[in-house]
């Protein structure tokens, strides 16, 4: 059987294609979910692709991940930066985490640029529209196969 990566998608990507165009790209998340299972596939990855508007939803599902994943792959929106029962559940679980922005989140908002998901991050992947998906299912790819703790 091959690896399970888990990937989180945070509040308000469910509109991709449609918010903020400019910003976001005009692809949409099923566009995203659908390019990650492919690529996926000739990594010899198994995905299971998630959106949620609900921080309790996304911490749960961080915690169910356990024993079920070998990694996971975050996007948490506006989450990112807000969220410490996130970045709690996240270190609970023990496994590699690669966060992903399709915006370079330290060229917006002030309050955009820490991230709490960074502490329990591996790596972070932003400012490189929906190929920074594609680029952490490679690093989790090579991660999940190494022989040995860390990165």
């Amino acid at each position: 059987m091959n690896p399970s990566v888990l990937i989180l998608n945070g509040p308000n990507l469910n509109l991709l294609g449609a918010r903020e165009p400019a910003l976001y790209g005009t692809g949409t998340l099923a566009e995203i979910e659908a390019a990650c299972r492919a690529h996926a596939r000739g990594l010899g990855l198994e995905v299971d692709f998630r959106q949620s508007n609900h921080e309790g939803e996304l911490v749960t599902w961080v915690q169910e991940a356990r024993g079920r994943h070998a990694g996971l792959i975050v996007n948490a929106g506006a989450l990112t930066h807000t969220s410490v029962a996130l970045l709690d559940s996240l270190r609970a679980v023990e496994l590699p985490v690669i966060e992903v922005h399709l915006s370079n989140i330290h060229r917006r908002e002030p309050y955009r640029r820490h991230s709490y998901i960074a502490e329990a991050a591996l790596g972070m992947i932003c400012g490189l529209g929906a190929r920074g998906y594609l680029l952490a299912l490679d690093a989790l790819a090579e991660i999940v196969r190494r022989p040995g703790p860390g990165p």
